[in-house]
């Protein structure tokens, strides 16, 4: 198959019908060769609490698939349902409660450099 050609790679459909069905952690994940995007279906059981953080690096877009949650920032509490598409900007604040019918969701953000090995002053050596 060609790789620059649209193609399907992931139905969601099943998880969306019942996520509770299907087992915590990644679901799917985008590994196409080549590809400037990293995106994964996660799916988190009721009750996980996602403690506070912040990826200092990449914006991510989420897209709430199924469940819900708590979103919480540095604004207060918002909640998550099926449908919602968040924006979580670089350097952004946000902790995560789970619903009583798990969450799951997408996320798409650019792709993340390899590792490197960086020397003082953040220099990189070879």
């Amino acid at each position: 198959m060609t790789q620059n050609v649209p193609r399907v790679l992931h139905d969601m459909q099943p998880t969306i019908a019942d996520n509770t069905a299907v087992p915590a952690g990644v679901v799917w994940r985008l590994a196409e060769a080549g590809r400037q995007l990293d995106a994964n279906v996660l799916n988190l059981p009721p009750g996980t609490v996602v403690e506070a953080h912040a990826e200092p690096d990449l914006d991510v877009l989420m897209v709430v698939v199924a469940g819900s949650a708590t979103m919480d920032t540095e604004d207060g509490a918002r909640p998550l349902l099926p449908g919602a598409v968040v924006w979580l900007p670089r350097g952004s604040t946000r902790g995560f409660t789970i619903g009583t019918d798990g969450l799951t969701y997408l996320t798409v953000h650019g792709r993340r450099p390899g590792m490197q090995i960086r020397g003082a002053g953040g220099v990189r050596r070879t």
